[in-house]
């Protein structure tokens, strides 16, 4: 009797699961095959599509998103004794840039856009500030031009942490092209080159002093022009890079699809908050992320429990502001600063809207938490 073929089971695709493919695959082996391991040419060709999409005069590839803002804040004179002003409510990479450079962070509270809030930008910009990090988080870029505004005419930079907005937008701008950018590359991005990053900028020297600085401070083979770390990228890890940018467009009109379908599907819950694009910006949506209020059916935890257990993607980013961890207590921030961050990492909640996602993934997460809230 002949044996029935097993089909094969369709993996439950997780909130950033990577898009790879033949070209990935056949870029890869290309840089494995030349010889040529660091400095060469796919590194070349990574930095150029880079600077393709961000309109800037420069794009220098490093190891990390990390690593590009430390490079980023370094190349921007920024250091001991200086502060810099920036969101609590961020990956821990933003603060840990700040504190390796030798500043001082000084954090202020956040908008409905779960970005910076220029106005308290404005309110805590003092003497010793040289520097503000906007972070533009789950893609939806920062109000750059009211950021842009709250430093105009004082001798601060700023430096854009763009690790999740690739490709996104203010009234027509590329986010990592309003002062010195930083993106990263990390396994679950928009664009994945495994780990890498990169820094962009419209500024000759910012782009000398960071490409120094990532390749152990050289100018030249064995010139040193300052103290500098290993930051460099390799040709592997570009290669990726390369061949995610070719799709970087087939990426952002599916997350920004999906993202549609998700807000059509879940208005009108009572307690559910749904991202917005506001005017002037275009959101990448590197997360499709909700907020779970005290209105709500039920709390964000027993959400999020209950969706994982029905086989929806979702996770919480950030549950916590990275000022509340023990290893940061040092940093003097009031416990009654900042409600609104504390109240939203009490609240949000990702849903996933990544690319290899199929209607069947987005009924489902629709249907669940429709169905959990109502």
């Amino acid at each position: 009797m002949r044996r029935a073929r097993s089909t094969p089971v369709r993996p439950v695709p997780g909130v950033n699961t990577p898009s790879l493919g033949e070209l990935e695959e056949k870029l890869v082996l290309e840089a494995l095959r030349s010889g040529r391991l660091v400095k060469g040419p796919m590194v070349e060709r990574f930095e150029d599509a880079v600077r393709e999409v961000t309109g800037t005069r420069h794009a220098v590839a490093v190891n990390s998103g990390t690593s590009a803002l430390i490079a980023a804040l370094i190349a921007n004179g920024i250091g001991p004794g200086d502060e810099v002003v920036t969101s609590p409510f961020t990956f821990v990479a933003t603060l840990n840039a700040i504190l390796h450079v030798g500043a001082t962070p000084r954090f202020v509270d956040i908008g409905d856009d779960c970005n910076i809030d220029p106005d308290a930008l404005a309110a805590a910009v003092g003497p010793a500030t040289r520097a503000v990090v906007p972070v533009h988080l789950y893609g939806c870029p920062a109000n750059m031009p009211a950021i842009e505004r709250a430093v105009r005419g004082r001798d601060i930079v700023i430096v854009e942490d763009a690790a999740q907005a690739l490709a996104a937008s203010v009234d027509g701008r590329k986010v990592g092209s309003f002062g010195t950018g930083c993106f990263s590359f990390y396994a679950t991005k928009n664009v994945t080159t495994a780990e890498g990053g990169m820094v962009t900028t419209d500024d000759d020297e910012v782009a000398r002093v960071a490409r120094v600085v990532a390749d152990q401070g050289q100018s030249g083979t064995y010139v040193y022009d300052r103290p500098g770390f290993n930051f460099r990228l390799s040709e592997l890890h570009a290669a990726l890079g390369v061949a995610q940018m070719s799709r970087l467009a087939e990426f952002v009109a599916a997350r920004r699809k999906h993202a549609a379908f998700l807000r059509a599907a879940l208005s009108g819950i009572e307690g559910l908050v749904l991202p917005e694009q506001p005017d002037g910006r275009v959101h990448v949506y590197h997360q499709f992320t909700v907020r779970v209020t005290n209105q709500a059916a039920i709390g964000r935890d027993e959400l999020l429990a209950r969706l994982r257990s029905a086989g929806v993607a979702c996770a919480v980013y950030y549950p916590r502001p990275v000022f509340e961890y023990e290893c940061f207590a040092d940093l003097g921030v009031s416990p009654r600063g900042m409600p609104r961050v504390r109240r939203f990492a009490r609240e949000v909640l990702s849903l996933a809207v990544q690319p290899s996602l199929e209607l069947c993934d987005l009924e489902l997460t629709a249907d669940t938490v429709r169905r959990l809230l109502t």
